[in-house]
């Protein structure tokens, strides 16, 4: 069980910026960025090279929670997304998770 499905159960704690069905939005405890929040799907699945077809319209909802939180917390004019696909390239949960990551605020 991953440190993110953990938060998802509320199991530890985490700063929750966002919730929905499949989804969480958390900041990122070492944060990168002024804003640095993790996009997380529900679903436990390791590394994008992990997904399946059926995962599709999951991660395409990730977007649009992102556009969403970027939009509440007023960065929508400036952030990136980012995801790492293990450890080699900074993927330091094997629970897939993209990045929000701002200077704006």
């Amino acid at each position: 069980m991953s440190i993110f499905t953990k938060i998802i159960n509320r199991e530890i704690p985490a700063d929750i910026i966002y919730e929905q069905n499949d989804t969480i939005v958390i900041r990122d405890i070492n944060p990168k960025a002024k804003t640095h929040l993790l996009i997380i799907p529900k679903k436990e699945i390791p590394t994008v090279n992990d997904l399946k077809q059926e995962d599709s319209k999951l991660i395409s909802e990730m977007f649009f929670v992102a556009q969403k939180v970027a939009k509440d917390l007023a960065v929508a004019e400036g952030y990136k997304l980012e995801f790492h696909v293990w450890k080699k390239w900074w993927q330091e949960v094997m629970h897939i998770h993209m990045h929000l990551l701002s200077d704006i605020k």
